[in-house]
């Protein structure tokens, strides 16, 4: 019963973001995603330049 308690309080507490740090947030994702996606392309374009012999 507690738990339900202290959920019940957290979402009396909790409070939407504003515009900004929705923004900052949206942000910070994007770079996030954007770099490993870089790693992920210059792995892979390193790997067909680069081709082992067996």
């Amino acid at each position: 019963m507690t738990t339900i308690k202290n959920m019940i309080n957290t979402i009396k507490l909790a409070r939407k973001s504003d515009k900004e740090d929705y923004m900052q947030h949206f942000r910070l994702v994007l770079l996030g995603i954007s770099t490993i996606g870089m790693i992920g392309f210059i792995i892979q374009f390193v790997f067909s330049v680069i081709q082992l012999d067996r």
